[in-house]
């Protein structure tokens, strides 16, 4: 009688310090928000949410992927506005070089505008960004990866931007048509100018039609950027669907265990506190 006896308060004992353990655990869960720190909690939904967090590291490069490459697309973009700028400027400047009453001294002020605005072109063209990248892409455009076999162009090569346009029968670039135009009115005659000015009003249709395809790339990335943020909603849904702690059910829970423990201590410290003779009386 006494070994089953002493058995039985082993048990209790050993009971008693598991519910301890329990009410710990759910205090600990409450605390941190989080119902599983370890696998053995729940091995399913554990590897389920390992799962979910490794997919949630991924998503997390493809948006930093779609980020950097929409700062590329916001400079290009602009060089491309302020391409577009120096060119009406100079449309403006040819249209009033070929206009007969110009004098000598009005187109050499105008040279002297064309001379600049063809610096600040080739400028805008090679110029770097902050982390040293070309602002258009010398040879191939670059693809960047923002989602499972989706590789996405973020600018145009600088060959694209500034070069292909077709004046009369003759292909140029950006440069030959400012060129072209300085050239027109420092030594060319009336029909130069003219000639010029259209090459001009090509370049600037160029520059637009960029403007276009860039808008394009642009627009792309927003719908990938639009589409990792719907994922990343989901992912953190599911996760902490798995995961997160119920509060008022695990205090609900806590309390109830407590008052289990409370009785078992109290009846347990009662029954320690008999003799021998009353154990086995």
């Amino acid at each position: 009688m006494v070994a089953i006896t002493a058995q039985t308060l082993a048990d209790e004992i050993r009971r008693q310090k598991a519910l301890s353990q329990s009410i710990a655990a759910d205090q600990a869960a409450v605390s941190s928000g989080k119902r599983i720190t370890k696998a053995s909690q729940d091995p399913l939904a554990w590897v389920q949410v390992s799962d979910l967090a490794r997919q949630q590291s991924q998503q997390a490069a493809w948006t930093s992927n779609v980020n950097y490459a929409q700062s590329r697309d916001a400079k290009a973009s602009s060089n491309l506005t302020e391409l577009n700028n120096v060119f009406k400027r100079a449309q403006e400047l040819m249209v009033k070089a070929t206009t007969a009453t110009t004098s000598a001294s009005d187109l050499n002020a105008i040279a002297a505008e064309l001379r600049n605005i063809r610096t600040v072109a080739a400028e805008l063209l090679s110029e770097k960004d902050f982390q040293g990248t070309p602002v258009f892409d010398n040879g191939v455009s670059t693809a960047v990866p923002v989602s499972r076999g989706i590789n996405l162009q973020v600018v145009g090569t600088l060959a694209q931007v500034s070069s292909g346009i077709t004046v009369g029968n003759t292909t140029k670039s950006l440069d030959d048509i400012l060129g072209d135009a300085l050239a027109s009115v420092t030594t060319g005659t009336a029909a130069d100018r003219t000639a010029a000015l259209s090459g001009v009003n090509n370049g600037l249709d160029h520059i637009i039609n960029q403007q276009a395809e860039q808008g394009i790339r642009g627009d792309r990335l927003e719908t990938a950027k639009d589409r990792l943020i719907d994922v990343d909603l989901t992912l953190i849904d599911r996760r902490s669907a798995l995961e997160d702690t119920d509060v008022a059910s695990t205090l609900a829970s806590v309390q109830s265990k407590l008052t289990t423990l409370e009785a078992a201590q109290a009846v347990f410290a009662k029954i320690n506190q008999q003799t021998l003779f009353d154990l086995i009386r």
